[in-house]
């Protein structure tokens, strides 16, 4: 036996393709050997992008001794959890439930036939209180097989019985208005008005939960809401969870104050924010707010972007093994980049102390008190310059289709608010090889690699979030065919993930897809949208551009909502995106069809439109939005309606302003 990951299109597999362990990608075979040689399987879950992750594998997985145990009393078996999110969902709702808590590295142990009886995250080659070292639970788990088998085996059939009873879809709840007030008050219980965002440490980009609180003022002109949106987003903005020389978030802050972030870039965050601090900006004239936007876009097309033109799904935490090492500054430092008065000035502006916010006397940059100006500038560059010669984080090349959607969705909505065209251009490179590439007879694989496609199926999120990028890019384009393309994932979707026993419920994977011992289907709006979220928003999205099936989209996307109604009640830190659908559908969507070339009218539409409306200016003979809606004596015009009622055309920008007022 050998190690078998070399062939993988992961780099997370590939990280682990030269361990002394005899990985096995998650595979038939894999079981079918666990099976042939009575033994269980160690299940082990991370991402490329994962400190700890890499811990426990320097400490144990590179271990000649831990290897051999391995090899020897089990089949290891390593999964890419930004690969396969459907193994992933699974066990880490068993781990959460034999834990109390979950995250990555995910350590499963399993039955040949893939059934759960033991489960933890990361575990240290030495005990520690609480926790006994690896080395000892694979001893205690391999005594159990082999001593207690048949205990093991039925304890195995019980979890997943348990599993079963557990799931279902929730049952349906009106997400009216009221419910959407309420929503506000207990994210306002949660909020901390100190330090922005909700909760405590750690402490993750509420970026969801930022645009449904926009949504919620413009609807309704609640001070609260964009009050919390706002203090949110400039928290953020100011510490060290943002890259103030480079643009970009950080994963989450390990404090509350935003300070010290675990350093790893995901594709799905910025993408995310991007969206959010984009449309802030329409509703605040605030200048750090378009630098966020400007830093951050440039951020995906410089750091993220990949030779076939998609982007890459992270950049790591660690650098050469040590976290931050790239980012994080000393007073000296600074001194021997800019010189001794520019150095001393830029310690101030950055909080650059010599004791230091991070480890060893070394800084994170904040940016407290927001500046500008001919020497910020260049003290940025020369900075950044200086810092792109350190050591750099490593890059998780695969090219993820949901988290492309979703950078797809940001980069188009910013370029044509920002009237910045090589966003947009960069979008449309993205979603033409997410459909050269990951579209395959109608149905979406989940990654690819060096433009080459993965095997793994795509999920729910990937057809929703992909739709809603391609929607997107209609919008901003008026080309046709991205609206084509995205209502027929939507009419994949509609057929292959939904729940035929509970109308408006969704799985997150296929009727088709590979049977596992349990079907996912997690309502919940975490790091990313969930699927279900994400596909209802792109079914409002396609029905408010008049999409030939629109009835039945708006239809399903209102089922869907309606679904979410308890979670978005009990729990609305974690039904962002749910929020944000329901708000679109109390605002109508707006609808904002523009005829005859206006370049200002397009600016005042995209401007002034609500969270969730659509905008679409073109060609009247092509565009589904604008058919049968002419010039105005001649002119230009723009059609605004919200739900089913149409104002009467305007042709001014006082009075298109005044109708997306109203």
């Amino acid at each position: 036996m050998t190690n078998r990951l070399a062939s993988s299109t992961s780099p997370y597999l590939l990280q682990h393709a030269d361990n002394p362990v005899h990985w096995q990608p998650w595979s038939a075979e894999a079981f079918e050997e666990a099976k042939r040689r009575n033994v269980p399987v160690l299940l082990s879950i991370g991402y490329a992008a994962c400190h700890w992750c890499h811990v426990m594998a320097h400490e144990s997985f590179e271990d000649e001794t831990t290897a051999a145990y391995l090899n020897e009393h089990f089949v290891s078996v390593k999964v890419d959890r930004e690969e396969r999110p459907d193994v992933d969902a699974v066990y880490m709702e068993v781990t959460q439930a034999m834990t109390g808590h979950g995250g990555w590295p995910m350590t499963c142990f399993l039955t040949p036939d893939a059934e759960p009886f033991y489960a933890g995250t990361y575990f240290p080659p030495q005990p520690r209180p609480g926790s006994p070292s690896f080395g000892q639970v694979l001893e205690s788990i391999a005594a159990a097989w082999r001593d207690q088998g048949d205990e093991v085996r039925e304890s195995a059939a019980a979890i997943v019985a348990e599993l079963a009873q557990r799931g279902g879809p929730l049952q349906p709840s009106t997400m009216d208005a009221d419910a959407l007030s309420g929503a506000v008050v207990s994210l306002l219980g949660e909020y901390d008005r100190k330090r922005g965002g909700f909760g405590n440490a750690p402490k993750f980009p509420p970026s969801m939960v930022v645009e449904f609180l926009l949504r919620h003022h413009e609807r309704t002109g609640s001070v609260e809401a964009l009050s919390m949106a706002r203090a949110t987003c400039d928290a953020m903005a100011a510490g060290g969870l943002y890259d103030q020389l480079g643009g970009g978030f950080a994963r989450y802050s390990v404090d509350a104050s935003w300070v010290v972030p675990h350093f790893e870039k995901m594709l799905y965050d910025n993408g995310l924010l991007l969206r959010a601090y984009t449309h802030l900006s329409r509703r605040d004239d605030n200048p750090r707010y378009r630098e966020v936007v400007r830093d951050t876009a440039e951020f995906l097309l410089r750091d993220l972007t990949t030779p076939q033109g998609a982007f890459a799904a992270s950049l790591d935490a660690d650098t050469n093994g040590e976290e931050g090492l790239t980012y994080v500054w000393t007073p000296a430092q600074l001194v021997e980049v800019l010189g001794l008065e520019d150095g001393v000035w830029a310690a101030g502006v950055f909080a650059v102390t010599d004791e230091g916010s991070f480890e060893h006397g070394t800084s994170t940059l904040r940016l407290l008190d927001p500046v500008s100006g001919e020497r910020w500038d260049r003290v940025r560059a020369a900075l950044l310059e200086s810092r792109a010669k350190r050591p750099q984080p490593g890059l998780d090349d695969k090219v993820v289709t949901a988290w492309n959607g979703l950078a797809i969705s940001a980069l188009a909505e910013a370029g044509a608010l920002f009237d910045e065209p090589r966003w947009v251009d960069a979008a449309a490179r993205a979603a033409d090889h997410l459909l050269a590439v990951h579209l395959v007879d109608g149905r979406l694989l989940r990654t690819s690699r060096a433009g080459v496609a993965g095997t793994a199926a795509g999920v729910l999120e990937d057809y929703g979030c992909l739709a809603d990028g391609l929607l997107a890019l209609h919008q901003v384009t008026a080309d046709v065919r991205w609206l084509d393309t995205a209502c027929g994932l939507l009419d994949k979707a509609l057929v292959h993930f939904a729940n035929l026993e509970a109308p408006g419920a969704f799985h997150d994977t296929a009727d088709d897809a590979e049977a596992l011992v349990s079907r996912p289907a997690d309502p919940t709006d975490n790091a990313s949208p969930a699927g279900a979220s994400s596909l209802a928003a792109a079914l409002v999205t396609a029905s408010a551009l008049g999409a030939d099936r629109a009835a039945l989209y708006r239809t399903a996307g209102e089922h869907a909502v309606a679904r979410a109604g308890l979670l978005a009640a009990r729990a609305p830190r974690f039904a962002g995106h749910w929020l944000s659908v329901a708000e679109a559908l109390h605002a109508g969507p707006v609808q904002v069809a523009l005829v005859g070339a206006s370049p200002a009218l397009v600016a005042a539409a995209r401007q002034g439109v609500h969270g969730g409306g659509v905008v679409v200016a073109g060609d009247p003979d092509s565009v589904p939005l604008l058919a049968e809606r002419p010039l105005v004596d001649g002119g230009p015009a723009a059609y605004v309606c919200r739900g089913y009622v149409c104002d009467r055309p305007v042709t001014s920008v006082d009075d298109l302003a005044e109708a997306l007022r109203r």
